[in-house]
């Protein structure tokens, strides 16, 4: 069987991936800025960027999602469904090795690229569910992070299921409970509205420029760190 061609890409999606990325950058320049001592070190702990962090998470997350039913809602492309898999998978490997050294007693092992990569399998049954079933599952998902807890999910192998009774020790920590929930809700609106019907405006030289950064989000969120790392070390041999 032959599968349509996915729907052009959307301009309003890929300017929702800029805000997110932009987000998320300035969250982690204030970060630094913490870690370097230019802010106060408790800053990060604070209730506006605690909510600020979970919003952006968030936000991929569902965008994730969004972008799954554009993709394949019509038919999985399989092909086009590994590749990218196995680009944010690799994308989530670097990062844990890179935390061995750069988070040290926090390393890595389920950030939010390694929820992506994970909620994206589970958001191919979601494809084929009917939208309100979908929906429904997003809200159980989201409602078990309240459910109980048990010690036999403390060990690291089971580190993405968020059903430990203590937080493991982790930089970033985004398991599939509840984080999966924005997934499964960007599919569940993406396919009440039929948004794989939709058509995209024809770019124009400032869209594709604000675009720019949600289309090559992944290669962003891999090096900005490092970038602001590097700079933040600059400064700190400058000023000296």
């Amino acid at each position: 069987m032959t599968l349509a061609a996915p729907s052009p890409r959307l301009i309003p999606l890929d300017l929702a991936r800029t805000l997110a990325i932009l987000c998320m950058v300035a969250f982690h320049f204030t970060f630094d800025l913490a870690l370097f001592g230019y802010i106060a070190p408790d800053t990060m702990g604070r209730p506006f960027w605690y909510y600020f962090a979970r919003m952006i998470a968030g936000s991929f997350l569902f965008l994730s999602g969004v972008s799954l039913w554009l993709a394949h809602g019509r038919g999985i492309r399989w092909p086009a469904f590994w590749t990218r898999f196995a680009r944010i998978a690799g994308g989530a490997l670097l990062v844990s090795i890179a935390s061995i050294w750069l988070v040290p007693g926090g390393t890595i092992l389920f950030g939010i690229l390694h929820a992506i990569a994970a909620a994206s399998l589970l958001c191919l049954i979601a494809l084929r569910l009917p939208w309100p079933v979908t929906l429904a599952l997003s809200a159980l998902i989201l409602a078990a992070a309240w459910g109980p807890r048990s010690a036999a999910f403390d060990p690291l192998w089971l580190v993405w299921t968020g059903l430990a009774e203590s937080r493991p020790m982790m930089g970033d920590y985004v398991p599939l409970i509840p984080w999966a929930a924005p997934a499964l809700a960007g599919v569940a609106l993406a396919k009440a509205v039929r948004l794989d019907l939709w058509r995209g405006a024809t770019p124009t030289r400032l869209t594709r420029a604000l675009s720019f950064p949600g289309r090559h989000s992944l290669v962003i969120y891999l090096i900005h760190q490092p970038i602001l790392f590097g700079l933040f070390n600059l400064y700190a041999r400058v000023a000296s």
